[in-house]
C-alpha cells in the first residue's frame, strides 16, 4: 500500500512470543523487540549502549504459530514491517497512542549465532509463499517441489549440499 511506512528493526526479543487466538480462531502472536543502539567512545575507548527502543509487534495466522514455536526471549532478530499508530483509552480514561510493528517478515539474526531451518507444512491461503497454487501440499511430499517433473525422483535441492554443482550463481 502506497504511504505505509516501512521499517526493519534489529534487536533483541524482551520475552518469547505470546500467542493468543480471537474469538474466531485466529492465531496472533504479540512481542517486543529491543533495539539498543551502541557507539564507540574513542575518549573512553569503550563502547557505549544508547537509549533502547522497546517495540511491541505482532504477526497473526500461521505466521503467527511460526514464530511462537521458533522464536524465544533474548534472541536477537531481524524484523521487518509496517508501523501502525493505534489509539485508545487507558484504565483511568486518558486518551493513549500507540506505535506497533505489524511484522511482514521476521527471522533469527545470524550475526552472532547459528539456526536450523525447517520448512513448515503449508496450510495455503495467500501470501503463505506455496508454490501451489494455495493447494495444501502434505508433509510426506516435502522433497517434490511443485515445479519439478511429475513422478521424478529429484530431492529439493535446498536441502541437498552439493545439488547444485559448482555452477551455483550465488
Amino acid at each position: 500500500m502506497a504511504g505505509e511506512t516501512v521499517i526493519t528493526v534489529v534487536g533483541n526479543l524482551t520475552a518469547d512470543p505470546e500467542l493468543r487466538y480471537t474469538q474466531n480462531g485466529l492465531p496472533v502472536a504479540n512481542f517486543t523487540i529491543a533495539s539498543t543502539p551502541r557507539t564507540f567512545d574513542r575518549q573512553a575507548n569503550e563502547w557505549k549502549d544508547g537509549e533502547a527502543l522497546f517495540l511491541r509487534a505482532s504477526v497473526w495466522r500461521e505466521f503467527a504459530e511460526h514464530v511462537a514455536g521458533s522464536l524465544t526471549k533474548g534472541m536477537r532478530v531481524v524484523a521487518q514491517g509496517r508501523l501502525r499508530q493505534r489509539s485508545y483509552q487507558d484504565r483511568d480514561g486518558n486518551n493513549r497512542v500507540s506505535i506497533e510493528l505489524e511484522v511482514d517478515e521476521i527471522g533469527p539474526s545470524l550475526r552472532y549465532a547459528t539456526a536450523q531451518v525447517t520448512r513448515a507444512a503449508s496450510t495455503g491461503g495467500a501470501g503463505g509463499g506455496n508454490f501451489g497454487g494455495g493447494q495444501s501440499r502434505p508433509q510426506q511430499q516435502v522433497s517434490e517441489e511443485p515445479w519439478s517433473t511429475p513422478g521424478s525422483s529429484s530431492a529439493d535441492a535446498w536441502s541437498t549440499p552439493g545439488s547444485f554443482g559448482d555452477d551455483t550463481p550465488f
